[in-house]
């Protein structure tokens, strides 16, 4: 195999532009494509220097808003994100520990789940 990595995962968003300003001010994501294709709005966004971005597509596109779960992001300071993040008005629940380590949720506004993780344990 030489699958190296997932280019894009696609979020289905009711508004672009208001999940473009949820993704780059309270996820500090940035724009990665933002340009209209005949009727699509091609949007994208992701953390600086990732390889995987995510497509913010509308409901015209055909997605349903909000039926993305399980996403995970990994953060080096769990804490801090989180605080900065239900600052910024972001639906963020926890940190709790678990077994394989810690973790928080977050709902971005069309209610697509994340879940926001300290790095696995040494050992794990």
């Amino acid at each position: 195999m030489t699958i190296t990595h997932a280019r894009f995962v696609t979020l289905p968003v009711s508004d672009q532009e208001r999940a473009k300003d949820f993704y780059v001010t309270a996820l500090g994501f940035e724009v990665v494509a933002d340009r209209q294709m005949g009727p699509v709005r091609w949007l994208q966004v992701a953390p600086a220097g990732a390889q995987t971005s995510f497509t913010l597509a509308a409901p015209a596109q055909g997605f349903a808003p909000g039926s993305a779960q399980g996403i995970m992001l990994e953060s080096a300071d769990l804490q801090a994100d989180c605080a900065r993040l239900t600052a910024a008005g972001a639906q963020v629940e926890g940190p709790v520990d678990l077994p394989w380590g810690r973790q928080a949720t977050l709902r971005d506004p069309d209610g697509n789940g994340f879940i926001l993780a300290a790095p696995v344990p040494a050992g794990f």
